[in-house]
């Protein structure tokens, strides 16, 4: 059943409808079987009403992927860098090694590279996911355990060129282990003078 016309403004119900919609059927039929017409009729709305928010199928498919991510991946506060590391990224391999998600974030990438249009959702959620990372890096500089010099972008980075190998190229797992040599490496790493 089609939801009543919500106007300009995003109705959160409807948007929630569609975001969990575009979970699924991601999931269901991947980045190529994706269809606006078909999310449109698994959320119950109007197909107008899902362009009106989202310009194609790949911004959709990025907010909805970056909106679960927020969701699922939760900031740790454990007093110690070392201990927030670990924590953060045990969650988020845990969770990149689930062939579901995976497969998301291959058609998040897929989507950004054939469709320009959709680079800027793309970059968004990237940007949002750094964000959350150097959060953690401020906070253990705040309580000394990072140099005054460290370059907390370099560091965001070599952490998420690890995650984005492993889970684009598949040749090592993303695991506990992993989690904890990361987390120590970046410890190590932001501790020392660059």
């Amino acid at each position: 059943m089609e939801r009543p016309h919500t106007g300009r403004r995003r109705n959160e119900a409807a948007r929630e409808a569609i975001i969990d919609a575009a979970i699924g059927l991601l999931q269901e039929v991947g980045y190529e079987g994706f269809t606006i017409e078909r999310l449109a009729r698994d959320a119950g709305v109007g197909k107008q009403t899902v362009y009106r928010w989202w310009p194609s199928k790949a911004a959709v498919i990025a907010e909805a992927v970056g909106t679960r991510a927020q969701h699922t991946i939760p900031l740790p506060d454990t007093g110690t860098l070392a201990a927030d590391l670990r924590e953060f990224f045990e969650t988020t391999f845990r969770q990149s090694e689930d062939p579901k998600v995976i497969s998301e974030l291959k058609s998040m990438m897929v989507a950004s590279i054939e469709n320009p249009e959709s680079a800027r959702p793309f970059h968004d959620f990237l940007a949002s996911r750094r964000a959350t990372l150097r959060v953690l890096l401020e906070r253990g500089s705040a309580r000394a355990e990072v140099a005054a010099d460290a370059d907390l972008d370099f560091l965001t980075d070599l952490a998420y060129g690890l995650l984005w190998y492993r889970g684009l190229v598949g040749h090592r797992p993303l695991d506990d282990d992993a989690a904890r040599k990361l987390a120590g490496a970046l410890v190590a790493a932001a501790a020392e003078s660059q």
